[in-house]
């Protein structure tokens, strides 16, 4: 009994170092929802009175929650949802159909989704529908209760809501938000999008039939939450076994918080992105290099995760080009100087590396012009450049319009990683002008 006891409040620090990166690992995977969501609380009062009106009274509606990638959207809509289905009658009858822009890519796979989602895949058999109209309304008959008169709410969740405006007709759209306007059947449909400007993308028709209601989540965060947030983050839980290890673990962190290099990382991250889950993929990499051995987060750690993080794949291209395609790039940055981001086209670009061959002609190989258009084209390809002229076919491809996709400091870093770069190469790259 005493070993136990023991055991209980000082475990061996290996274990003790699985234990945080089990409890921490999930906690940043597996989002959970809090208890209420923070900031936004008059956004989720409306959306719930919104949405218990159609759930218990069978008012129909329509709401767009529109908001930048990671400020929320979801995480409120299943907050208010959860608690809509705490209650009983409403557990029972509520039906809710989770649509994505990125899955559904046509109406009749989205037709198919709503059927699979409401069971109603006996129902429908092997029936022929005139339209998707009859097809829908078909649908939400079979969900009609035995007295007829009452219907069960559904609830259509629409994520990438701008998504479904590109689809032919906007059919799919019109339907619901027609059966919603119309009130054949309660129907709630949430559109979730990260567009201001998605009701221009609806047709007349369909924008006439759209309640206008909008939530709007725009993140207020200040620097001083954003640290608070990452050091409630780190912190272990009150119930972790080994107290002692609590203790200097929470110590830790709170020391670490307030290390000025631990700020100037998160200042840069807070100051690129207020999202969530990108602070939770910093954390990851930083708790991914705690080991028994160094039972700590340190401030080297927050500043190799964040290097991680904020990689420059553009640049990381660059590093597996052929020394060509890399004259050529720089010939392109040599007119960017010249031209002032003007566009340029091959024929200048080519022009601009024979210069240079003409003058240090002994440290790179003559290409011939084919070759040297494969490399370009190689480089259009990568999305290093990108084409200008909407009318391809018209002109020659010596002669079409570029832009490069890169900017002089990107360019600069890439060539000091680039493994046995021509110093020649180099020393070009640096001239003021080519």
């Amino acid at each position: 009994m005493s070993k136990r006891k023991v055991k209980e409040t000082h475990m061996p620090v290996g274990e003790c170092i699985s234990q945080v990166q089990m409890i921490l690992r999930e906690r940043f995977c597996h989002q959970r929802l809090p208890e209420k969501p923070v900031g936004m609380e008059s956004q989720h009062k409306h959306l719930l009175e919104l949405l218990r009106r159609t759930a218990v009274h069978g008012e129909s509606n329509s709401v767009l929650i529109v908001g930048p990638r990671g400020s929320g959207k979801t995480m409120l809509l299943n907050c208010v949802l959860r608690e809509l289905l705490e209650v009983k009658d409403v557990n029972k009858n509520v039906l809710p159909v989770h649509l994505n822009g990125l899955l559904q890519t046509d109406d009749r796979i989205a037709l198919k989704e709503i059927t699979r989602q409401l069971n109603l895949e006996n129902v429908v058999g092997d029936k022929v529908f005139g339209s998707f109209a009859e097809n829908l309304a078909f649908l939400l008959e079979a969900l009609k209760k035995g007295d007829r008169s009452s219907s069960r709410p559904v609830l259509f969740i629409l994520d990438e809501f701008d998504l479904f405006a590109h689809h032919k007709n906007q059919t799919l759209l019109y339907n619901l938000l027609d059966v919603s306007q119309s009130a054949q059947a309660p129907v709630a449909v949430i559109g979730l999008t990260c567009r201001l400007d998605v009701l221009e993308l609806l047709e007349k028709r369909v924008k006439s039939r759209f309640s206008h209601r909008q939530i709007h989540l725009l993140s207020s965060l200040s620097f001083i939450q954003y640290l608070d947030n990452v050091r409630s983050q780190l912190s272990l839980p009150q119930d972790f076994p080994d107290t002692k290890f609590y203790d200097e673990w929470n110590d830790s962190i709170k020391t670490l918080c307030e290390d000025q290099l631990v700020v100037d990382v998160l200042q840069s991250h807070y100051n690129s992105s207020k999202d969530f889950r990108s602070l939770q993929l910093l954390l990851m990499l930083a708790l991914s290099r705690v080991s028994a051995s160094k039972p700590a987060i340190k401030p080297t750690d927050l500043l190799e995760a964040s290097r991680v993080c904020m990689v420059d794949s553009k640049a990381n291209i660059l590093h597996g080009l052929s020394i060509l395609e890399l004259c050529l790039i720089i010939a392109m940055k040599h007119l960017n100087d010249i031209y002032e981001g003007e566009p340029f086209n091959f024929q200048m670009v080519h022009n601009e590396f024979k210069k240079f061959l003409q003058r240090k002609s002994h440290s790179i190989h003559n290409f011939d012009k084919p070759v040297v258009i494969k490399a370009f084209e190689h480089l259009q390809q990568l999305e290093l450049i990108k084409s200008m002229d909407s009318s391809t076919a018209k002109i020659q491809k010596e002669y079409q319009l570029m832009k490069l996709l890169l900017d002089h400091s990107q360019i600069m870093e890439a060539l000091q990683k680039y493994p046995q770069c021509p110093t020649d190469v180099k020393q070009w790259a640096m001239s003021a002008f080519g």
